[in-house]
């Protein structure tokens, strides 16, 4: 299977750091944190934790703590729908494929919920063929990208298709929160709004070609209350612990040796990398497991610094930097984690620029 088209797409407004520590001293809710709480999201927001700008499906900054159920809700239903109908025009495009021959589309989120799903506004959005394979997949949190495209290789592989979509979509605005909970604090200062889209065929099509070659998974249900969403309130709430960078780098570690071992790859063999790029400190924990460089780690570097951790969609947003800075080709090892404690990695064999 071949990646034949990468398309992104987050909201117009584009907030710093900065602006976001002016509004959360704006809301209410942020008047009844304590000290040591409003401590915390000053010197995240306002020190050096890898991220510079975010997107947000907001009209305005001030109303991002509007900690209103129903008003949440709006905010992922009319947003949701427009971010991955936009990212995946632009995968189309890239991919010179017409909407009417994509066979499957799959669509990942975890920041809200639909029913129908959202496959059902993508279809219609797009102009796609009544007679598509839809499938609404969730729950995967942060890590979703890699086993939605490996569910549409499975697809493809069943003969029942020639190209499928897969879409990764989160409106993490609709999901903020403030209490006295430092993961939760966290969290509202590093994710952020986004959408990505791939184009996948059983063939290539002229372009760059980016194989798809293989794929694992590793869940380790013991540490799931490291990393989840709950529910308080009729809202989702992420709870995010100290662990999660240390978690990431045993895990994915672990996934990569497993993975290096059944398809014969020795570790030298790898020329690219591609994070999930959650956090600084989860990224400088991956270094420091795998032994690289800031530069091996640069693409979720500058996704990260550029548009914060967006959840599922970030690692297609790396993956289409390197692409399109011409990276230098060769096997390239992506990954990315999230709520299980899950993980999921796979090795693409991509040309040369």
């Amino acid at each position: 299977m071949f990646i034949i088209g990468i398309g992104t797409a987050t909201p117009p407004q584009r907030y710093t750091q900065a602006q976001c520590w002016h509004a959360a001293q704006q809301s209410a809710s942020f008047q009844a944190l304590n000290l040591r709480s409003k401590a915390i999201l000053k010197k995240v927001l306002t020190g050096e934790n890898g991220i510079a700008t975010r997107h947000f499906a907001l009209e305005e900054l001030g109303h991002v703590f509007d900690m209103n159920p129903d008003a949440l809700h709006d905010r992922f239903v009319k947003n949701a729908p427009a971010l991955a109908s936009l990212a995946a025009e632009r995968a189309l495009a890239q991919s010179n494929i017409h909407p009417r021959e994509i066979d499957a589309v799959l669509v990942s989120t975890c920041t809200g919920y639909l029913c129908p799903g959202l496959t059902s506004y993508a279809m219609e959005r797009l102009g796609l063929r009544s007679d598509v394979v839809a499938l609404d997949l969730v729950g995967q949190g942060c890590g979703a990208a890699i086993p939605n495209v490996e569910a549409a290789h499975a697809v493809l592989r069943a003969g029942g298709a020639r190209r499928a979509l897969s879409i990764c979509v989160e409106v993490c605005s609709a999901a903020f929160y403030l209490d006295d909970d430092a993961g939760v604090l966290i969290s509202a200062c590093l994710f952020a709004d986004g959408a990505a889209a791939a184009v996948l065929s059983s063939e290539a099509n002229g372009g760059r070609r980016v194989k798809w070659n293989i794929s694992g998974s590793l869940t380790r249900p013991a540490d799931r209350e490291a990393l989840r969403f709950e529910q308080k309130s009729g809202m989702l709430r992420n709870i995010l612990t100290p662990q999660v960078p240390a978690l990431a780098a045993q895990h994915v570690g672990t996934l990569f040796e497993d993975t290096l071992a059944r398809a014969g790859v020795l570790r030298n063999h790898i020329g690219g990398w591609i994070f999930h790029p959650g956090g600084r400190d989860v990224l400088l924990a991956l270094r420091e497991r795998f032994g690289l460089s800031e530069e091996d780690v640069q693409w979720s570097r500058k996704v990260l610094r550029d548009y914060g951790n967006m959840s599922s969609p970030s690692v297609m947003f790396a993956l289409q930097a390197a692409l399109s800075a011409d990276a230098p080709g060769g096997i390239w090892w992506m990954a990315s984690f999230g709520a299980g404690f899950s993980c999921y990695g796979a090795l693409l064999e991509v040309e040369g620029p």
